[in-house]
């Protein structure tokens, strides 16, 4: 069984590596669309833990993860992990 990869998406949370879809800016209209649609769906995790959110996490089972650590971050942790 192959080892299952966990990318820190910030304050100790973290998400699967291979669920992973995308990393986005939230500040477009699209973005803040999504993250309404994901909230009234019962869809959306607030991993921010009260900060400012300056990252999605879309997964492949259409969960939204917010997080409070900026795309690039987030995106080289991610790049990290594959070559790890």
């Amino acid at each position: 069984m192959a080892k299952q990869q966990l990318i820190n998406i910030g304050f100790g949370n973290y998400v699967l590596a291979e669920r992973v879809i995308s990393i986005v800016s939230p500040a477009s209209s699209p973005m803040k669309r999504l993250r309404e649609e994901a909230r009234a769906a019962g869809r959306l995790i607030d991993a921010t833990q009260g900060r400012k959110t300056r990252s999605i996490v879309v997964t492949d089972s259409n969960h939204v993860i917010l997080s409070s650590i900026q795309p690039e971050t987030v995106s080289q942790r991610f790049m990290q992990e594959e070559e790890a």
